[in-house]
Formats: C-alpha cells, structure tokens, sequence
C-alpha cells in the first residue's frame, strides 16, 4: 500500500519499458517542474490518487509515434488478410460449421 507522497515503481511491459514511476497527485502538484523534466527525457508517469492510477503523463512525441505504429500495424494486417483470399464469410462459415 502507497502513504500519501510517496512514489513506487511498476513493473509493464509497455513500449519495451521495464518500468514506470508511479507518483501521488499531491507530490506532482509539489515536484511538476522536475517531474515534466523526467518526461522529457523520456520517462511515462503513472498519477495516482488513493493508491488508484488515474493519469499517465508520457512524452508527446511517444504517443504520437505509438498511434503511427499500431496505424500502420493494422494496414500491415489488412494487406496480409487480404492476400490469403479468406473472407469473412469463409471465417463465419468455418466458425458455425460444427454447430449444425
């Protein structure tokens, strides 16, 4: 359990991090300006309040290029799917076969 201003680490792993701080939204209200500096060197900030996390505050740049990737992951996937000539119809059809 957290105590009021004090900071953990959790363990994730997103963006092939090994981890994120977790801080109290008391002690960001305290330390904003060096906790942005950490940001901008690329740390991701979990905001917590009652030991719940209720923001994140990442770098801009990260996020953006996060959206540019999980974008061009899913035209990946639409050209890979469409190259087998499996349609959704073949995909329904195969899933209710063993219904009838």
């Amino acid at each position: 359990m957290l105590k009021r201003g004090s900071a953990c680490i959790i363990l994730t792993g997103q963006n092939d991090r090994l981890s994120m701080k977790a801080i109290q939204a008391t002690e960001l209200k305290a330390k904003l300006s060096a906790i942005l500096g950490d940001v901008e060197r690329g740390e991701i900030i979990a905001v917590q309040r009652h030991g719940r996390t209720i923001a994140k505050i990442m770098p801009f740049e990260e996020a953006s290029e996060r959206r540019s990737q999980a974008a061009e992951a899913i035209r990946a996937y639409k050209k890979s799917a469409a190259a087998t000539g499996i349609t959704v119809e073949d995909i329904l059809s195969a899933r209710d076969e063993g219904r009838r």
